[in-house]
């Protein structure tokens, strides 16, 4: 038995060897042809096979077999809370909420409601204010497509605030989170004048106004049989995953949210580029949007309203000249619905259908195509395809709107403001403005200001514009800007730095402005825009008082007084709106207007007398006739560009902190290139010059494209 055991053994120790070597001989030759079958494929093919990232079996083909559920993101902008329209805002949102908990929402807005709102929905909704916004709170468009670039989710979803999403969204995305492509997706929603639905209390199922649950299924036809498609109203969904192409080449310029032209401009641009995979998906997801809700529930406020077209204002005439001047259309207009390759999904299974070239396929792999072209009609299932595609087609999307009608501007870009119109919007509870007053030549300087006093929530300021250049640079940021008449007219570019005739005059503009803003009621800071504000400094400058002019000192020695002759800077100085304040400001601006030299002069002559004959102690001066007192600010809370050498410190921004530095003016610096030079270096820069965006602090965590 033991012998007999011994063979059996050992046959089975043979026979397992001869498998084990038959095994690893064909293995052996299953690796020579794949390697001999990859010379020959395509070598755009084999580029996209050889991706770390993208797993091709011959089951899945142009998918990942990654099986985990991608983090989702959705971005949104609600306009309020309050009444009918906050109603819409919140089902849209609570219907998101309901499709995945894997699912987050971030929703920009400056309203302080907004967050306590917010944390009634749930944990997994925030608020975000960190992105820029004009002085009237419309969120810039731009800027939201950067902050949601910048998100760590597998996919980012900007939507309008109103739509209503559906289960299906989420089984599309599932769908196409696995396409071996960077893509991205757009899809129209369609409105309709009734919803009478609402979800329970758990948030999981939609319910009738009787309060019975409805079947989905049920629920989307009773909203096809209503729905009206309107397109180029801007109610487009954009969803796309976070890869490592652009969304499209070139920069996305600063359009307002919500007035139109933006989202057909993305579009179009990203298929221009070609870098993504850029497919409509408006068949494949249920979403929809409500005109009317006064007959939804009793869960609901009650009320009407009706989103009629607007009258185009100069916020849609802005959108249209900046989209009429970047990127591709302005060559070659736009004309996409044709370009657009559609998602539909047909008998439990999605198909991508190509317009353009009349021909389907279940996954996006170009080396495909060719297999489907010509034999649509070769077989019954082909058919029932074919059957699916023309319905699709026939349905009315308006995706294709007319670009060459809304670029033609009705009417040019008028200045939608006067500075006695922006003066009660702006101003804070005590009747105090922040004025800068630049020309073209400071646009960027400028506008690192503004997002430096952005980002220390101070929104009380007002820009005059010196030329027509600088203007409609200024309305197009979104800031609150006025045109001076008066400004003078031979203003240089490179030429109107300090001491040139250009310089003298731009100065006479201020003083004269700031006369006229105090005699209307209001207490002025005039700041120059070279000044970088560490805080804010009205609550010390209005330690002061009534009749005291609070100005810089321009002294550079380190010891010594510091209202010294002609040592006040007129860059930087707070007025207040009293009696002794405008009858000597008024000698200011006659005595500049007769010298030949800039109002600085003429400043410290009046005020602390020629030669400084006014002068009382190291740091003060006193106007006699007017009875008004000039303080110089310490230098170490306000040095100016040569105190201490502060602009040779590596680390300026560290220095000034321990310092104690409320603001630091960047002058003492011919040039203004130099000048811009040394403040960007300097690290005390505020604003993407070539994405036309204030720095936030989340632009450290993923750089866009659009930097």
């Amino acid at each position: 038995m033991k012998g007999s055991s011994f063979f059996a053994s050992l046959g089975y120790t043979k026979a397992f060897q001869v498998g084990l070597w038959s095994v690893w001989l064909c293995g052996f030759v299953l690796i020579a042809l794949s390697l001999y079958a990859s010379q020959r494929l395509p070598s755009s093919l084999k580029e996209q096979i050889g991706k770390p990232k993208i797993v091709v079996t011959s089951t899945m083909k142009g998918f990942s077999t990654d099986p985990t559920k991608p983090k989702i993101t959705i971005f949104s902008a609600p306009k309020t809370f309050s009444s009918v329209v906050g109603a819409r805002h919140i089902l849209a949102i609570q219907s998101w909420l309901s499709l995945s908990p894997d699912l987050n929402v971030v929703l920009f807005g400056q309203d302080p409601n907004l967050v306590s709102l917010a944390g009634a929905l749930g944990s997994r909704v925030s608020v975000e204010s960190n992105i820029d916004f004009t002085f009237l709170g419309t969120p810039f468009f731009h800027s939201m497509v950067a902050r949601a670039q910048a998100s760590t989710s597998d996919i980012s979803v900007l939507v309008d605030p109103d739509i209503i999403l559906l289960p299906d969204f989420i089984s599309t995305l599932n769908f196409v989170h696995k396409l071996d492509h960077d893509w991205l997706l757009v899809a129209t929603s369609p409105n309709v004048t009734q919803f009478p639905f609402y979800l329970d209390e758990a948030g999981t199922h939609w319910l009738q106004g009787d309060g019975e649950r409805i079947k989905l299924q049920r629920m989307q036809e009773i909203l096809a049989e209503k729905r009206q498609r309107s397109c180029c109203e801007g109610r487009i969904l954009l969803a796309w995953n976070t890869g490592e192409l652009p969304l499209h080449a070139g920069v996305l310029p600063p359009f307002l949210y919500g007035k139109g032209i933006h989202s057909h401009w993305i579009i179009n641009e990203a298929l221009s580029s070609d870098f993504r995979f850029v497919f409509d998906a408006s068949e494949a997801i249920s979403s929809f949007y409500v005109d009317d809700i006064s007959h939804s529930s009793n869960k609901l406020p009650k009320g009407s309203t009706n989103d009629a077209i607007k009258e185009k204002s100069w916020e849609y005439t802005g959108n249209s000249l900046l989209g009429s001047h970047y990127g591709s259309m302005y060559f070659r207009g736009a004309n996409f619905s044709n370009k657009l390759v559609k998602l539909i999904k047909w008998d439990g299974h999605y198909l991508f259908f190509d317009t353009e070239e009349n021909i389907a396929f279940p996954y996006r792999d170009r080396s495909s195509l060719n297999s489907w072209k010509g034999r649509f009609m070769r077989s019954r299932r082909e058919k029932k395809r074919m059957d699916c595609v023309e319905i699709s087609r026939s349905l009315d999307r308006n995706m294709d709107c007319s670009f060459n009608e809304q670029f033609k501007l009705s009417k040019p870009l008028l200045p939608p403001f006067s500075l006695e119109s922006l003066l009660p919007i702006t101003a804070d509870k005590d009747k105090t403005i922040i004025l800068a007053i630049a020309g073209s030549s400071y646009r960027d300087m400028l506008l690192s200001w503004v997002c430096r006093l952005r980002r220390l929530r101070i929104t009380n300021f007002l820009v005059c514009a010196l030329d027509p250049e600088i203007y409609q640079f200024s309305v197009l940021q979104g800031l609150p800007v006025f045109e001076d008449p008066h400004a003078p007219s031979d203003i240089s570019f490179n030429k109107c730095h300090f001491g040139t005739k250009c310089f003298q005059n731009v100065t006479k503009v201020k003083s004269r402005l700031v006369l006229k803003v105090l005699k209307m009621g209001y207490n002025v800071l005039l700041s120059d825009v070279d000044v970088y504000w560490f805080e804010n400094p009205l609550p010390y400058l209005r330690s002061y008082g009534p009749a005291v002019l609070v100005a810089q000192s321009d002294e550079f020695n380190l010891t010594g007084p510091i209202n010294m002759p002609r040592r006040l800077n007129s860059g930087f100085y707070f007025a207040r709106s009293d009696a002794e304040t405008i009858t000597a400001l008024e000698r200011v601006v006659n005595h500049a207007s007769t010298s030949a030299l800039s109002e600085q002069p003429s400043f410290y002559d009046v005020l602390c007398g020629e030669g400084g004959k006014n002068r009382l102690g190291d740091d003060r001066c006193h106007e006699p006739e007017t009875n008004l007192t000039v303080h110089f600010l310490d230098r170490d809370l306000f040095p100016n560009g040569a105190y201490r050498e502060l602009w040779e410190e590596p680390n300026i921004k560290s220095v000034c902190k321990k310092r104690g530095c409320i603001v630091l003016h960047n002058n003492w610096i011919n040039g203004r290139k130099r000048k811009l030079e040394r403040q960007v270096l300097s690290g005390l820069w505020e604003y993407d010059i070539s994405g036309r965006m204030c720095l936030q602090s989340w632009h450290s965590i993923k750089l866009t494209s659009y930097h």
